[in-house]
């Protein structure tokens, strides 16, 4: 028996891995974030399967679910939103998994981040302006940050940020950050990226908190940097018709050349 951490994407259903797809589809048990993962990702359960939603469920009841598919043999599709590298709560449960002696499998998803600049069109990092992404969030119930992490050391690199989790604390985000980027940063708001109801809302850091309409509480994603207006960048070297690569080289004596050769 084991059990497959799945990711399933920021919410279309067809951002759903074919390997993730495959495994649900071969689990006669699935337990799923209700509250973030679409119905529509659990029509690849096989007939029968046990589907169950986890959202009202604490921890103790998930490993419950979990240990009863356990002794019946049956394999279990534990189902997250977006990628289960970042605020998933899955290091919790494999912690557990490993206490109990129960095997488990890890398969990643589109995360909420790749989803919200595919909505916007946008590279997160461009050259001579920014080459650095940040993950992170601000303070909230659940979970507290540490204090070396906070907005203002992040904006200090001037790094592209994606700041998860904190729609609430717009406010005080756009303060934290002017002092780094200054009035004008663009900023992008992405509610429900890939879902239907998918909505953007662009502005910068001194008018982005206006513009946010009421009832737009969570689900949404922050993107800061300027890389989200600036047009003004230089081109990649890597398709710079004289840089010398491996699948390129420019001379005889380019280091690449050999390689070259032995690729023909």
């Amino acid at each position: 028996m084991t059990v497959h951490f799945i990711g399933a994407g920021p919410g279309a259903p067809d951002l759903l891995t074919l390997r993730g797809r495959d495994i649900i589809a071969a689990c006669p048990v699935c337990l799923y974030a209700g509250s973030l993962v679409p119905e529509a990702v659990l029509s690849h359960c096989p007939p029968g399967a046990r589907i169950v939603n986890t959202a009202p469920l604490d921890l103790d009841a998930i490993m419950r679910e979990i240990t009863a598919a356990h002794d019946r043999g049956e394999d279990v599709a534990r189902l997250h939103s977006g990628d289960l590298s970042v605020w998933s709560a899955m290091g919790e449960q494999i912690r557990r998994l490993k206490a109990l002696g129960i095997r488990y499998t890890v398969t990643p998803g589109v995360p909420a981040f790749a989803a919200a600049a595919a909505a916007l069109g946008s590279e997160l990092t461009l050259p001579g302006v920014v080459q650095s992404v940040v993950l992170t969030r601000t303070p909230g119930r659940a979970s507290s940050m540490p204090d070396t992490e906070t907005l203002a050391a992040f904006g200090a690199t001037g790094a592209t940020l994606a700041i998860h989790l904190s729609i609430q604390n717009l406010g005080r985000v756009a303060a934290d950050l002017i002092p780094h980027y200054g009035e004008d940063c663009p900023v992008a708001v992405v509610w429900r990226a890939s879902w239907p109801d998918e909505r953007i809302l662009r502005g910068t850091l001194s008018t982005i908190e206006a513009s946010l309409p009421e009832g737009m509480t969570r689900t949404a994603l922050i993107l800061v940097g300027r890389a989200l207006g600036d047009t003004e960048f230089g081109e990649s070297r890597l398709y710079a018709p004289d840089y010398d690569r491996r699948y390129r080289p420019q001379s005889a004596d380019s280091p690449w050349a050999a390689w070259s050769e032995r690729d023909d």
